[in-house]
């Protein structure tokens, strides 16, 4: 038999020890500081808290990589849990965000529990809070933008862990206010490793790293630094394009940055018009097929990296230009071969880079094709979603917002794929000079003076 509900609110008395019983240092710390002073005396008790207080100081100054890495998280995270996230302030923020319920028997308000933060950086919090009963996390997820107004921070992303938690990611600062220097170029095609690139950052400090053996979509608007991810990948490359490990195949209709890749040989097959872009894929389709026979006859079902068996990377640079705005005839053939290498070509080695403007299906049907994609400033909010999947806007990739300045090239999102939350990145920035850098790395077959390499 069901036990009737009462209409009587829990005690506060009762509140106060389900909430110490919550949190242990809201006791532990304070009966542990007066039990020593009681025990050991009030002297040695402020030497044990000084002495604590000096060595912290000690390791701030004398090793900030170590310091920053295990001690200021977890600082930061005590501070802002006790002074932002279990206080008023936190819970008023909530109540006006209609991120609550009502018990409809005694009329008390029931809010999501804090149980976890994780304070990464200095500008992102996690914070990890169980629903209170009868919520739903949608109530959560729909006033994203009303929170993050209220708290007065950057974003509020969403996570949902597991079921009865939600997670919010908090950017409470711009993550990112300093330019990214280009990735160094290891000198051996034994230390690159084509599954674990670096191209930038994520909002969390951590390096922002790709895999080569994927296909890769930057939609962003002119100016959003689309073309420093991709040289970013070509530069952390150098060593296994200069041994012939890797080839390129560059359609550049827009005839700029990768201009120079062409100019200067060091692209295996480049194309500028519409007619020989058709033409490169064409012939990029048949390696493909070759390979594909190859392994038919000898019973191979994985590429092995080498001169004779390189992978392949074709970048199209503006797929927009080739697929919707140029010739109908051109256009269609070009999106059965572009469906062939993205279904078909992992398995062979033929990956392909596409970067476009504008993300929408009739520009780029293919985009579907692309697991890896990558969301710079945009200038539409329907564009968000084009690029990294249905709801990627609501739960926080604000790329449409991303001011149009010449300080934000390179700031974009990424879809985590563990747990499908938006992630905000940048790209390291690859300069003209960086670019001439590299193609005399490749060109020389070894490191010029002066040149960013390591071994």
């Amino acid at each position: 038999m069901t036990t009737p509900k009462s209409s009587r609110k829990t005690g506060t008395e009762i509140k106060a020890l389900k909430w110490l019983l919550r949190h242990p240092g809201a006791t532990v710390g304070p009966t542990a500081v007066l039990g020593s002073g009681l025990e050991l005396g009030w002297s040695a008790t402020g030497g044990i808290t000084g002495g604590t207080a000096g060595a912290l100081l000690c390791w701030y100054r004398a090793h900030p990589d170590t310091f920053d890495h295990y001690a200021a998280p977890r600082l930061r995270a005590w501070r802002r849990r006790w002074s932002v996230y279990l206080g008023p302030r936190f819970t008023r923020a909530l109540r006006a965000c209609d991120m609550y319920v009502t018990d409809r028997k005694t009329g008390e308000e029931l809010f999501p529990r804090v149980t976890r933060l994780r304070s990464y950086s200095p500008s992102v919090d996690v914070v990890t809070m169980a629903l209170a009963r009868g919520q739903a996390r949608r109530s959560i997820e729909e006033n994203l933008e009303r929170l993050a107004d209220t708290l007065r921070v950057q974003r509020i992303a969403f996570e949902h862990p597991k079921p009865g938690y939600v997670a919010l990611i908090i950017e409470r600062t711009e993550p990112f206010t300093e330019t990214i220097p280009a990735p160094e170029m290891p000198e051996e095609a034994d230390a690159v490793d084509i599954d674990d690139i670096y191209v930038g950052e994520t909002e969390y400090g951590t390096d922002w790293r790709l895999g080569l053996r994927s296909h890769l979509f930057i939609a962003g608007a002119t100016g959003a630094g689309k073309n420093s991810i991709v040289f970013s990948e070509l530069r952390a490359l150098a060593a296994l394009i200069r041994d012939g490990l890797v080839r390129l195949w560059i359609c550049d209709p827009k005839q700029l940055e990768f201009r120079k890749l062409g100019d200067a040989g060091v692209a295996y097959r480049y194309a500028d018009t519409e007619q020989s872009c058709a033409e490169l894929v064409e012939e990029y389709v048949a390696d493909l097929r070759a390979v594909q026979q190859s392994f038919a006859g000898t019973g191979r079902r994985k590429i092995e990296v080498s001169r004779e068996t390189p992978l392949n990377l074709l970048i199209i640079d503006e797929i927009g230009a080739l697929l919707a705005y140029g010739d109908g005839t051109i256009a269609r053939n070009l999106r059965k071969l572009l469906a062939i290498v993205g279904s078909q070509g992992r398995a062979t080695g033929h990956f392909m880079t596409a970067l476009v403007q504008e993300p929408a299906k009739d520009v780029v049907p293919v985009r579907e094709l692309f697991p890896t994609r990558v969301c710079l400033r945009v200038t539409a909010q329907s564009h968000v979603d084009m690029v990294l999947g249905e709801g990627a806007r609501l739960r926080g990739a604000l790329a449409d917002e991303i001011p149009n300045v010449a300080d934000t090239a390179g700031i974009g999102y990424v879809i985590r794929q563990r747990t499908r939350v938006p992630q905000r990145v940048r790209a390291a920035y690859v300069d003209d000079r960086e670019i001439d850098e590299l193609i005399t790395f490749i060109r020389s077959g070894r490191p010029a003076p002066g040149l960013s390499v390591v071994a």
